[in-house]
């Protein structure tokens, strides 16, 4: 996901105020008039911050997170145990 310059960085497994597993993904862009983000949330696959962005590409980035869903869901796993790095 670096089209136009744009990174996705994302969270280990965590949980939210209802115990549930949750995955914080985050959209970065630099632009001329400074860094834009875009934060959202799975399994919802819905942003929930943003600046800079369009409602057009919030559009889009919350569709790329539902599609992309388990693949991000996976490699969060990866990340939330340590021990799968050794």
């Amino acid at each position: 996901m670096s089209e136009s310059g744009m990174t996705m960085t994302y969270s280990a497994i965590l949980r939210d105020k209802d115990n549930m597993k949750i995955v914080r993904v985050s959209f970065e862009r630099k632009t001329k008039g400074g860094l834009e983000v875009a934060e959202g949330l799975l399994p919802e696959g819905v942003i929930t911050k943003h600046n800079g962005f369009s409602k057009e590409e919030i559009s889009k980035l919350e569709e790329y997170l539902r599609d992309n869903s388990d693949d991000i869901m996976s490699r969060a796993k990866v990340i939330s145990n340590p021990l799968k790095w050794l």
